[in-house]
């Protein structure tokens, strides 16, 4: 059986970025104090919530080699190095390795699609050209591009490829996919809003938006599930859903970048072509914050 890179909660790590362009560094780095303080299980640095896809190669890079240096160790750091260009996805996923990163975070190719023959041969490109264990990203409703339970199981038998996000909604897939797999891919929930579901089919945990403003109360809800308090899980997986239902009102990342903006860890910053949360959407989204105890 592979190794699993994390139980419980990861968080898919919003970029600070300043108005005028760059990223902020110092509240990075308050932002991952923060976040291992709280008891977060691992970090994902350059996924779409970090607005990867808007960050420029240097800018990608040097915030993968931040993460890590800041992080020393402490939770696995898991580097989005995911592209629609399969060279460019090696390049980068090469540079992870030599970062120090505990593992890449691989998204379908989006735009340009794939069948899912290439979508084979281009994750077992990556997956040949470095050692660090690899999460495959399924989110068809933003790429286009859906990995199919087959597909996966395919995926699964190369020994660097250990894990699934899934993202694509469909639970009866994802259950097709966990008993294809069962022992050879480990299954992460990629909607907060799944993460019980996606626990009682044998997943691992989340890698989580909510988890930016909430990282205890997401971890706990995945190791209640995982130690047995089924009850408990569940009890918060609905509590927060009208949080998690506000974070995703309009495109992600933009609410959880107004929610930790809100908390003092960012700047309201996102780029274009995404642009600042509507005023009554943010309202309604800094409400249900201050209901969950957050200082906003």
């Amino acid at each position: 059986m592979k190794k699993t890179i994390f139980t419980g909660a990861a968080t898919a790590i919003v970029t600070p970025l300043f108005e005028n362009g760059g990223i902020d560094f110092e509240k990075f780095g308050k932002l991952i104090e923060w976040q291992i303080s709280e008891g977060i299980d691992a970090i994902v640095v350059c996924g779409t919530t970090g607005e990867a896809s808007t960050l420029t190669d240097e800018e990608h890079r040097d915030a993968i080699s931040f993460a890590v240096k800041t992080v020393n160790g402490r939770v696995p750091v898991i580097a989005g190095t995911g592209s629609n260009d399969t060279a460019y996805a090696i390049d980068l996923s090469k540079f992870a390795c030599e970062a120090g990163a505990d593992a890449l975070l691989l998204v379908t190719p989006y735009y340009n699609k794939a069948t899912q023959k290439g979508l084979i041969a281009s994750f077992l490109a990556v997956a040949d050209a470095c050692d660090l264990p690899i999460i495959l990203y399924n989110v068809p409703s933003r790429t286009g591009c859906n990995i199919l339970p087959q597909t996966a199981a395919i995926l699964a038998e190369h020994p660097n490829i250990v894990a699934i996000k899934e993202a694509s909604g469909n639970i009866s897939q994802i259950a097709e996919l966990a008993a294809l797999t069962r022992g050879k891919l480990d299954i992460y929930s990629g909607n907060d809003d799944q993460i019980v579901p996606i626990l009682s089919l044998g997943g691992k945990g989340v890698i989580s938006v909510l988890s930016n403003p909430l990282p205890r109360a997401t971890s706990e809800m995945c190791h209640k599930f995982l130690n047995g308090d089924i009850e408990g899980s569940l009890k918060m997986q609905l509590d927060l859903l009208p949080l998690v239902n506000a974070l995703f009102c309009e495109v992600n990342p933009i609410p959880v970048k107004a929610a930790m903006a809100a908390m003092g860890f960012c700047e309201n910053s996102v780029r274009l072509p995404l642009t600042k949360m509507e005023a009554d959407h943010e309202a309604k989204l800094l409400s249900l914050m201050r209901e969950q105890g957050l200082s906003v």
